[in-house]
């Protein structure tokens, strides 16, 4: 079985990846086959990253309060693409507790807040995979 795939990214001018460096190495410490796009990516960016990367997963962190704006973007972008159906996506990061249904809403599988641990990160990722892993 080929190990998960998972691109970890930074939408947007929010320069602090501190982060998302973190989750990048559990990722990997816990098997996963990690791809990290780097700081100030567009939505643009990512979803042809997570295409051409063929990723599980595409893992967001954002930090500048414009999450409402562009992790809703990378999915339609995905969704135009025809792959949305086979990745998990995620988001992370300083995100209001009132944005956070609609941002599901917006085909964000899930949110993690500061406070959730890596743990917990790896373990939903793990059961909440769109494809099998082959």
């Amino acid at each position: 079985m080929r190990p998960i795939r998972i691109l970890v990214a930074k939408p947007g001018l929010d320069g602090h990846d501190r982060g998302a460096k973190v989750l990048a190495r559990a990722f990997r410490d816990a098997g996963m086959e990690v791809i990290y796009t780097g700081l100030r990516q567009t939505p643009e960016m990512i979803a042809a990253a997570a295409i051409q990367e063929d990723v599980d997963v595409v893992a967001m962190s954002i930090l500048s309060g414009a999450h409402m704006h562009l992790l809703p973007r990378v999915v339609r972008l995905l969704k135009d693409e025809g792959v949305y159906d086979d990745i998990l996506v995620l988001g992370g990061g300083v995100i209001p507790k009132e944005d956070i249904p609609l941002l599901k809403e917006a085909g964000i599988q899930e949110i993690f807040t500061p406070g959730a641990t890596t743990a917990e990160v790896i373990e939903y990722i793990q059961n909440n995979l769109k494809r099998a892993l082959g």
